[in-house]
Formats: structure tokens, C-alpha cells, sequence
């Protein structure tokens, strides 16, 4: 569960990373050419695979270990610790993780279905994601969705990021101070980021 989380982690700075490149603000020129260049390697498109591998493992882990916890424990303790015992969004990871995968196959069946649907396996022409982009969040449904899942990535964030380190065997208490300010600082700006793309489409900030 730690290693495929560390995983996905990479991927979203890869992502973000490339989706950042919309505020160049030059008609989606530098998003293209990142674009593409994601698109059109056969040694990218391995990798893709990997990363679909990966979130499967993550997603069926997490699930198991959720079953896992409730089976082991029926009865509920005879006094609640709320907090104090650990944080509500470690308690709901859960949760967290079933609405960041709601919205995982949203996000895929706006973009990357279209564009490989249209591209096929044999890495022909792409679709303009830019002009995609546009067009999808000038829904203000799709755009309040959005955000409502890159709110629960920050929150699964918050916790899933210094837990895969400790679980992983980091015990060094100044290794933990500097991650836990590390995942704390990386769950708020990873998920700001993508948050603020559909907002910069819906509010004109992007032509």
C-alpha cells in the first residue's frame, strides 16, 4: 500500500507538472507540446500501463485492508477518542479514497478515454486536450466537481503522505518532523494547483 501510494505520488508531480504549463498562457502551445510528448513515446505508453497497474493495486489494498480493520474490530470502542487519538481524515481513508476514485473516472472519461479513443495503440494524432479543456469546464457543475475531488486528494494527502514513509521503516523523529511538514505542505499545493485549472478556464483567465 506505501509503495504504490509513493508511486502515485510521483505521478501526480509529473502531472501537475505538465498540466501547469496551461498558465503559460500562449493559446496552449507549451501544454501541447508536453502533451505530446506523453503521448507519442512507446516507452510512455509502458509506463502508462504501469501507472494503471498501480492504481488498481492501490484501490484493491485499500479496500481489503478497510475490510480488514472493520472485521477485526466489530464492536466499536466504549469511549470515542475523536481526535485525540488520531486525525478524522486518517479514520476516512476510506472514504476519501472511494470519492477520489468517483472522481478519477470522471476526470479519466473527459480526457484521457477521448484522446486514446481518438488516438488508438498505434500512437497516431492526438486530440487538442487544450481546446478539451476549454470546453469541459465551462460547466459549472464539472468544475464545482472538481474541486470537490481535488478537496479529498488534500485529505487523503495529508495522511497517506507521511504514513507510506512510515511504513516503509522512516522512525527517525527528525526524518518525521521534516516529511510530516513536507506531506502537509504537498497536500495543500499539489491539489491547489489542479484545483485552480478548471477555475482558470471557467473564469476566463485562460484563452
Amino acid at each position: 500500500m506505501a509503495l504504490t501510494g509513493l508511486f502515485l505520488i510521483t505521478f501526480l508531480v509529473v502531472h501537475v507538472g505538465i498540466n501547469a504549463c496551461i498558465w503559460a498562457n500562449d493559446g496552449g502551445v507549451m501544454f501541447g507540446d508536453a502533451a505530446h510528448f506523453m503521448g507519442s513515446s512507446w516507452v510512455i505508453r509502458i509506463i502508462e500501463i504501469g501507472l494503471m497497474a498501480g492504481f488498481l493495486i492501490h484501490i484493491v489494498q485499500g479496500l481489503v485492508l478497510v475490510f480488514q480493520n472493520r472485521s477485526k474490530r466489530r464492536k466499536g470502542y466504549a469511549v470515542t477518542m475523536g481526535s485525540k487519538g488520531s486525525t478524522w481524515y486518517s479514520r476516512s481513508m476510506g472514504l476519501l479514497g472511494t470519492l477520489i476514485l468517483i472522481f478519477l473516472i470522471i476526470h479519466l472519461s473527459h480526457f484521457w478515454v477521448p484522446n486514446r479513443s481518438h488516438q488508438g495503440w498505434l500512437l497516431g494524432p492526438e486530440r487538442e486536450v487544450y481546446k478539451d479543456m476549454q470546453a469541459t469546464f465551462q460547466s459549472e457543475w464539472v468544475v464545482i466537481l472538481y474541486i470537490a475531488g481535488c478537496i479529498s486528494l488534500a485529505w487523503h494527502l495529508m495522511h497517506g503522505f507521511q504514513s507510506a514513509f512510515r511504513t516503509i521503516g522512516v522512525s527517525n523523529k527528525r526524518y518525521l518532523v521534516l516529511l510530516n511538514t513536507a506531506g502537509i505542505a504537498f497536500s495543500i499545493i499539489v491539489p491547489l494547483i489542479f484545483a485552480m485549472m478548471p477555475i482558470s478556464f471557467y473564469l476566463g483567465w485562460l484563452k
